[in-house]
């Protein structure tokens, strides 16, 4: 590979060197950081030269929990049909309605972006707009579903199965038929099931590396990569050996809830990253959900909700002795295991997993994963800095949205309400903190609006017009442990900070360059910050058009 020096005013990240000025790219990594008339004398004659001028250079940003596949689908498939935040369900109705008839050749239909209110839908609705073909409408979060009966019965959901499910996971009508309505479990049984091809995917995960890679992120995590599809891993493996793949992976592989044998389970992620792994894409662990999300009444508390006395949530994966087993035997395997943890019952279940399985294993450092910790109790946020556990927290979900925080409350209480979301506290007891955004299942993922956000505890003006307050101010934190939870500590999550997260000699040569310095601009400058170029193994993969650096 042809060498090439870099210029412009470089944020590192490496606590020994935190700024130069050039970088030398030797075979795709560092081979010097410093000053542009050293990486000249060190460079080849032919070496190609990127001068950035004044714009800052930062590592390539790093994401710890997101959804390749969907995202790609959700961009250019037939899933992505309802705008984000719309509650109209007449004009829900309307838009599935027209997208039918200018669709007519479709067996099967599916929408998603459907954001629930407190009018009651069941399968009526989705009939009236088509009762001949499975009509399928997702929630945005991605954890709740709504069918028509032709989806029903392709499903094969019937009074049986939603018996065997739970009422709470699949509604039913006064005649114990299911009613339309699923969530979480049976949710994620039924997904891998609709209908794409292995080429299908491989269009959408290169849709969303484009996306990703426009983003200013280099690397990934991909958490359940064959949740959408169990295909979707051997799509990873064959655009990489194809040469297509850029954006380097980092797949946790999904779990069911209290898997039967979680020995076999761990054997088979084993044998998959055997076959399946490479330099772009790799398998690191397991993926497991505990439970679902508050705002539809399924997070796993600690408490009962207190609109619905003695119920407290679902607890999806909640077999104590079987998640012992899966942390040890990935373990055994160099992996981790990565868990969907948004209820503080959640948490409190699997860090008491975690110190269970440490009396076994005897090792702190297999950096297992809790995502989205809406809500944790103090003792368990100490609990996960003592584990070593790796807490993924959602900055950009954090304000104080209206009508969100007010069922919010009703749901949980107004002082559980007012703390949710910790972060500070997660750096304060040592933990190594990442942030994540959950694409597409949550619609922002984007590196300025995490600094703000995280920061501010609100959106940057242009986001929802201003329509949300700061929350939880006391847990904002500062633009450099911002910075290190995109880049550093998610490199530390996947097991390898010796390879990328900073600007090192010897590390990978990704990058993103912005037009703007996140760590002393004004804070509003760097809501609007414009990503410049992303870099990846030292060759530009991305260039704004309207660039002259």
């Amino acid at each position: 590979m042809k060498q090439a020096i870099i210029l412009g005013n470089f944020i590192t990240m490496d606590e020994k060197r935190p700024s130069a000025r050039a970088a030398l790219v030797k075979n795709g990594v560092f081979a010097y950081i410093g000053d542009p008339e050293k990486a000249a004398e060190l460079a080849d004659a032919d070496a190609a030269v990127l001068d950035y001028g004044e714009n800052f250079i930062y590592p390539g940003f790093l994401e710890s929990h997101c959804h390749g596949h969907l995202a790609g689908y959700r961009a250019i498939g037939q899933a992505n049909l309802m705008p984000v935040g719309l509650t109209d369900y007449a004009q829900y109705r309307e838009i599935i309605r027209e997208f039918i008839a200018k669709n007519p050749q479709r067996t099967f239909y599916l929408a998603a972006g459907w954001v629930e209110n407190e009018e009651y839908v069941s399968k009526a609705y989705l009939d009236e707009i088509c009762a001949d073909k499975p009509l399928i409408m997702q929630t945005n979060g991605g954890h709740s579903m709504l069918l028509n009966t032709k989806a029903l019965e392709w499903a094969g959901i019937d009074a049986a199965y939603a018996k065997k499910c739970s009422y709470e996971q699949v509604h039913v009508d006064a005649n114990g038929e299911p009613d339309g309505y699923i969530c979480e479990g049976p949710v994620f049984e039924l997904v891998p099931k609709l209908p794409s091809s292995v080429e299908e995917i491989k269009e959408y995960l290169l849709a969303w590396q484009e996306f990703a890679l426009s983003s200013g992120f280099t690397a990934v995590s991909d958490a359940g990569a064959e949740i959408v599809h169990p295909d979707a891993p051997r799509a990873y493996h064959e655009l990489e050996q194809e040469g297509k793949l850029k954006l380097r992976t980092y797949a946790y592989m999904y779990v069911l809830d209290n898997v039967e044998s979680p020995k076999a389970e761990i054997a088979r992620i084993a044998a998959q990253r055997a076959e399946l792994s490479g330099e772009y894409f790799h398998i690191v662990g397991a993926k497991a959900f505990l439970d679902g999300v508050t705002e539809a009444h399924t997070g796993w508390q600690n408490q009962d909700y207190a609109d619905q006395p003695g119920y407290h949530g679902v607890e999806r994966f909640n077999d104590h002795d079987k998640m012992v087993e899966l942390i040890t035997e990935a373990n055994k395997e160099g992996l981790s295991v990565h868990v969907h943890s948004e209820g503080g019952g959640a948490t409190h279940f699997m860090l008491g997993c975690i110190e269970d399985a440490e009396k076994i294993t005897g090792s702190r450092d297999q950096r297992n994963v809790l995502a989205h910790l809406h809500f944790v109790t103090e003792e368990d946020i100490r609990r996960m800095a003592a584990t070593g556990s790796i807490p993924a927290v959602p900055p950009l979900w954090t304000p104080e949205v209206t009508g969100v925080y007010d069922l919010e409350v009703s749901y949980v209480g107004k002082e559980l309400a007012e703390n949710s979301y910790p972060i500070k506290s997660f750096f304060d007891a040592g933990a190594n903190v990442v942030f994540h955004s959950d694409y597409p299942v949550s619609p922002l993922m984007n590196v300025q609006y995490s600094i703000y956000t995280a920061e501010k505890r609100s959106y940057p003006k242009e986001v929802l017009g201003g329509a949300d307050k700061p929350h939880n101010i006391k847990e904002a934190v500062t633009r450099e442990q911002s910075l290190r939870a995109m880049t550093i500590n998610v490199a530390r999550q996947w097991h390898q900070e010796h390879r990328m997260g900073s600007v090192e000699f010897g590390k990978i040569a990704n990058m993103a360059v912005f037009d703007c310095d996140f760590l002393h601009d004004d804070l509003e400058k760097v809501a609007q910050a414009r990503l410049v170029a992303t870099i990846v193994d030292g060759e530009e993969v991305y260039r704004a058009q309207d660039s002259n650096s």
